[in-house]
């Protein structure tokens, strides 16, 4: 397994200028467990930048029993974002955690704060998936939307199912990586999965899920994320690039 990342090469240098555009991260100042300030958006922004990335789709939560967030909430911190940046494309999504009151939005019709076009990104517990997963993602689908399955390597107790991957995959589902992962921060066990999915060729998307200084500082000394991202590169799967802000 991962005979692609087997051979040991001379570690690269950090840049992510061929993604361009990081697609989820939490940079809107205090509204979730992201950036607090303005300043703290600002300081975060200029360092990716130097990473090399060009453009961001903020993606701050949407989890109702501790951020509730409405496109309204995220358009005036997106506002206050936006009046303190000279000429750096930021746009604000939002990333959807799979509860009740998402299955309400649903039903009500709500509109949804996509990455571009119809696409939205959702995540669920790092304890335990719902129990209705895939009615979730499929009553998704037929509001006309396609889910993008937010850091599906770390959701750990899929490690010895991973079935469900290709089930997910099968519906019609894209996942989005999360670059630390590939440097071993959330464990190895969200490594090995993050390799895994990238053999199977089953990574569309990629973002940093920047939330502090300290996701920065991961992301700037974390060169073994180089080799792998290459083969995402290298594979015209990966969607990134093709992303607008």
């Amino acid at each position: 397994m991962f005979s692609i990342f087997k051979k040991k090469l001379p570690a690269t240098p950090i840049d992510f200028s061929a993604v361009k555009t990081d697609m989820h991260s939490h940079l809107l100042p205090g509204i979730d467990d992201g950036a607090e300030t303005i300043n703290d958006s600002l300081q975060l922004i200029n360092g990716l930048q130097q990473l090399g990335f060009q453009q961001f789709i903020t993606t701050p939560h949407t989890m109702w029993d501790m951020y509730k967030n409405t496109p309204a909430t995220i358009s005036t911190a997106h506002e206050i974002l936006k009046s303190h940046l000279k000429e750096v494309p930021v746009r604000a999504a939002s990333e959807y955690f799979l509860d009740d009151h998402f299955d309400e939005m649903l039903q009500q019709e709500q509109s949804l704060l996509t990455i571009t076009g119809k696409m939205v990104l959702v995540e669920f517990s790092f304890v335990s998936p719902p129990l209705n997963l895939k009615e979730k993602i499929f009553n998704l689908q037929i509001k006309g939307y396609t889910p993008i399955l937010a850091h599906p390597e770390r959701y750990q107790f899929f490690a010895t199912q991973k079935k469900i991957y290709h089930e997910l995959k099968d519906m019609g589902c894209l996942f989005q990586l999360n670059l630390l992962s590939l440097s071993g921060y959330y464990g190895k066990i969200s490594a090995d999965l993050a390799l895994w999915m990238i053999e199977q060729k089953m990574i569309n998307l990629v973002g940093t899920d920047l939330h502090h200084q300290r996701h920065l500082d991961a992301l700037r000394y974390s060169t073994a994320i180089m080799r792998p991202l290459h083969v995402l590169l290298d594979s015209g799967l990966l969607q990134n690039p093709a992303l607008s802000a």
